[in-house]
């Protein structure tokens, strides 16, 4: 789960990471309030999980409460790669003397963790990264020792910061990993970290995104989760404890075990190349308890996405033979009625195929196709779609 930057700013204050002052608001009035509450010079940003926001006009800085009502006017409202502003943090202005980058994230690849370390801080950091890769220190971090003070020292010195902001800068970086650590996060990242015209270290930004694995450690992280925000069908899959991801695609996809659906997304995006170019729409992975329940919920799903035209059914018996997987389907349409209403090919194979494929040949439903193979399948499904 990623976090808004008012979010990211509050769990940095709990770790005693230094922030600036910074005021939530929902409307130009509680802007203008919240300016005069913290005095001076402000800046009002939109609160968007995206980047690019200075670009895109969702930063502002007002020297008045007047000009921040004006900023928050201009502000709310705006489209900002697709995420529209309903809320801005009214934050504390600060006296800018140089910008650096720090980060520490999740190294899958080394299965380790990485910190990302720059004096050269505020430009997007993935430009960094590929025009000037000798101004951005990489530096690998072990999960059992961390980022302790020795630790952030390296980072700080082979980021190339001086001598003399060492010390106060690698205090910053101790926290900020106690951020990572303490919130189980996946990432957390200041760009920028200034120092200010008054000797200070301050996060004027921050991103932090949460390992959802982890929620069971941390109950306070549902307060955190904006529901209103969250993509409707990925919501319903979440209530029904369902593992779904939607794409943009026509051809709906679910299957049993997480492999077999990638796989499957992968065949039927090969398919589509010969039938109008249709793409996988979902991926869903209802695991080994193929039931009637389980599978009117995962069918549930797909078929309220508008983009569907048709739905792939691919499953491989094990724990749960085919003819359970069969009886799931026939009483998953039964169950859903005239909400299933685009065509089905199904695919089962392994424990007990033929009597999973008697039982729907049996039922005879006129939505459901029968397929031999996955790739006949995910054929047929792409033909369909494209129709």
């Amino acid at each position: 789960m990623d976090l808004y930057e008012y979010q990211a700013r509050d769990l940095f204050e709990k770790y005693e990471v230094p922030v600036l002052a910074g005021i939530v608001a929902d409307t130009p009035d509680e802007v203008r309030a919240a300016a005069e509450k913290i005095g001076g010079v402000v800046v009002v940003k939109a609160q968007v999980k995206a980047g690019g926001r200075g670009k895109a006009g969702g930063v502002k800085v007002a020297k008045t409460p007047d000009e921040a009502y004006e900023a928050a006017k201009a502000i709310f409202g705006l489209d900002i790669k697709g995420h529209i502003v309903q809320r801005v943090m009214v934050a504390a202005g600060a006296r800018i003397e140089k910008e650096y980058y720090f980060s520490v994230l999740l190294d899958r690849a080394n299965r380790a963790y990485l910190s990302l370390c720059s004096v050269e801080g505020g430009m997007e950091i993935e430009e960094l990264a590929v025009e000037r890769p000798e101004a951005l220190a990489r530096i690998a971090v072990d999960p059992l020792t961390g980022i302790d003070k020795q630790k952030a020292v390296e980072i700080a010195e082979a980021a190339g910061f001086a001598p003399e902001l060492v010390d106060k800068v690698s205090d910053v970086f101790v926290k900020l990993y106690a951020v990572y650590t303490g919130e189980d996060a996946t990432l957390v990242e200041v760009n920028p970290l200034v120092l200010t015209a008054e000797g200070d270290i301050v996060a004027l930004d921050g991103k932090v995104s949460l390992d959802e694995n982890a929620d069971f450690r941390h109950p306070e992280h549902e307060a955190l989760e904006d529901k209103a925000a969250a993509d409707p069908l990925e919501a319903k899959a979440k209530a029904n404890n369902l593992n779904y991801v939607k794409l943009d695609g026509e051809v709906g996809v679910i299957g049993n075990g997480a492999g077999l659906v990638m796989s499957t997304l992968d065949v039927v995006a090969y398919a589509g190349e010969k039938h109008g170019g249709v793409k996988p729409a979902n991926f869903l992975d209802i695991g080994g308890g193929a039931s009637a329940a389980v599978m009117a919920a995962g069918l549930d799903v797909i078929l309220g996405d508008p983009q569907v035209k048709s739905v792939f059914v691919n499953v491989f018996g094990g724990i749960t033979a085919c003819d359970a997987v069969a009886n799931g389907i026939v009483g998953a349409l039964e169950t859903l009625g005239d909400a299933a209403s685009k065509p089905l090919v199904v695919r089962l194979d392994g424990n007990k195929v033929e009597e999973g494929r008697a039982i729907l040949s049996a039922a005879n439903h006129p939505l459901v196709t029968l397929a031999s193979t996955m790739d006949e399948g995910a054929d047929k499904a792409a033909e369909l779609a494209n129709a």
